[in-house]
């Protein structure tokens, strides 16, 4: 999957940062902030995919960085919380089959374009878009103005056909970013990997901590998240598995305050990687949750905590 960054009318190579030329070649093109690519994300997404191949077009996600919610919205360092970084998304993207990831800049310049201007410029004008897919509750555009009926007005006009997927449902109920926000903390993980399609994914760097879990027999790696507001799910112990050097590995995982070693509020997120012995201070990791084991309590004492920690182990070994 290529990858390209949009500022303004200048494309880039997402990685490098190289000046690039983006060809306006035949595109089925999808357009959203797409947080947690869940399964209603996905069967648009597939849309694409199965349109650009049976239509010989070339296969686009375009999508924005930041969240506009995180530029639009001030009334809090993070008014929103992420389901999925952008390299979470790029990850599942890829794994889509999706030919062209354009990574859009979104600021107040670009939040003032009216809809009709980013159809036509970028759509059309710079991706070559003959058909645009997009989701039933879709806006896009100046306050989200842009809706199925505008694409459908402009796609008459300008030449591309328009395909509106419909809700999907799980457990009966409509799938959406809100409801899995929702569901991940109230400690429902079942549902909400459900909704979401795949487990729910904690990646980040791995920094050093205060070692206490090696002096009682559980080493872990310490993770701090890739982005200030990507969602923890609540807080407890998580059976986890993770991805080194090739090879997946389980892990029981930590969030929380570790209310019977510490005294502090600040939430952690520690890995315990069974197996695993070598050193990954300063590697980028991304775990994903699989199941909910426990909520995070304050024992008696540290051999309280070991007798714990051995129980939260069989669960990790046991896992199918």
């Amino acid at each position: 999957m290529r990858i390209l960054a949009l500022h303004g009318s200048t494309v880039s190579d997402y990685r490098s940062g190289r000046e690039e030329v983006l060809p306006a070649l035949p595109s089925a093109v999808t357009v959203g902030s797409y947080d947690g690519l869940h399964v209603g994300h996905r069967k648009i997404i597939s849309a694409v995919v199965d349109q650009a191949r049976e239509r010989h077009l070339r296969s686009v996600v375009v999508t924005f960085k930041p969240h506009p919610r995180l530029v639009l919205d001030k009334s809090s360092s993070c008014p929103v919380r992420l389901l999925t970084t952008l390299e979470e998304k790029i990850r599942h993207l890829d794994s889509m089959g999706v030919d062209l990831l354009l990574v859009v800049r979104f600021d107040h310049e670009f939040a003032s374009r009216s809809s009709g201007s980013f159809i036509r410029e970028v759509l059309v004008g710079m991706l070559g878009a003959r058909q645009v897919v997009v989701g039933y509750d879709h806006g896009f555009g100046h306050d989200r103005s842009g809706s199925g009926a505008t694409l459908q007005t402009l796609g008459a006009e300008c030449g591309f056909g328009v395909d509106v997927v419909g809700e999907v449902l799980v457990g009966g109920e409509p799938v959406s970013s809100t409801r899995i926000r929702k569901l991940l903390l109230e400690a429902k993980l079942e549902e909400a990997n459900a909704c979401l399609g795949a487990p729910y994914p904690v990646s980040g760097t791995v920094v050093e901590g205060r070692k206490l879990g090696r002096q009682i027999g559980f080493p872990t790696v310490n993770l701090h998240p890739s982005h200030p507001c990507k969602l923890l799910p609540a807080r407890g112990v998580y059976i986890a598995k993770t991805s080194i050097e090739g090879r997946e590995w389980r892990a029981m995982m930590n969030i929380g305050i570790r209310p019977t070693v510490s005294s502090g509020e600040d939430v952690t997120v520690e890995a315990h990687i069974l197996g695993w012995t070598g050193d990954l201070y300063g590697k980028e990791l991304s775990f994903t949750l699989l199941e909910y084991v426990r909520d995070e309590r304050r024992f008696a004492s540290i051999g309280e905590l070991q007798s714990q920690l051995e129980e939260d182990k069989k669960r990790v070994e046991l896992y199918p």
